[in-house]
């Protein structure tokens, strides 16, 4: 769709305007502009190679940006461990199940488009929160968070859902950032400021075996 309107704008430009520089000039553009949205609304299929067992791994590609424990209302309704990352523009904008297990919860909420970096973004931006029993029996939340240039969240996730490491949660459309909430005693694998990416790199490793 975006080639063809792209396609249709350079048309009369190429046919009325002064040859060769200005068309030239405004094709490259067009070209820039296609392959940022091509590259920005991939949704590339992964397949995680690595030990499955406790492993919660990156919903998304980008960096992370977060690592505080803090207190999650809606669907742990407990002290947890939030490992947030956030997606720039360059990033591919889908978002993986983050462990193997059940969905037992989602609901998205309205809300502002602050950006993502702030802490507040987390309970006042538009959102989408799913909740997941892993194999286990451990409970995680994972939260897609829209940002300053975000206007829509796509969540696949249902209630009842099975979740797999290597299957889409959602997607956010020039988005910007997910929350995992984990348990407390979860062993964190990644430090601040790593770059992650989603459906690859363990990001903890749950505990619950030690209990």
């Amino acid at each position: 769709m975006l080639f063809l309107v792209l396609l249709v704008l350079n048309a009369p430009v190429w046919l009325f305007m002064p040859p060769y520089i200005i068309p030239a000039i405004f094709t490259s553009i067009s070209v820039v502009v296609y392959l940022f949205v091509f590259n920005f609304f991939r949704c590339p299929k992964r397949h995680y190679r690595g030990e499955r067992k406790d492993i919660v791994v990156s919903s998304v590609d980008g960096k992370v940006v977060a690592i505080e424990k803090v207190f999650e209302p809606e669907y742990l309704k407990s002290e947890a461990i939030m490992l947030s990352v956030f997606m720039s523009p360059l990033n591919v904008h889908a978002n993986w199940y983050p462990v193997d297990g059940k969905v037992e919860y989602v609901r998205h909420h309205r809300g502002r488009f602050l950006s993502a970096y702030l802490p507040k973004a987390s309970t006042e931006n538009e959102r989408s929160t799913v909740g997941i029993i892993c194999e286990s029996g451990e409970r995680i939340t994972a939260r897609q968070i829209a940002g300053a240039m975000a206007r829509r969240i796509v969540t696949y996730a249902r209630k009842g859902h099975t979740s797999t490491i290597d299957g889409h949660l959602g997607f956010i459309k020039f988005g910007s950032r997910v929350d995992l909430y984990l348990p407390t005693d979860a062993e964190i694998l990644v430090e601040m400021k790593q770059i992650v990416k989603g459906g690859v790199t363990p990001v903890a490793r749950l505990n619950h075996s030690e209990k």
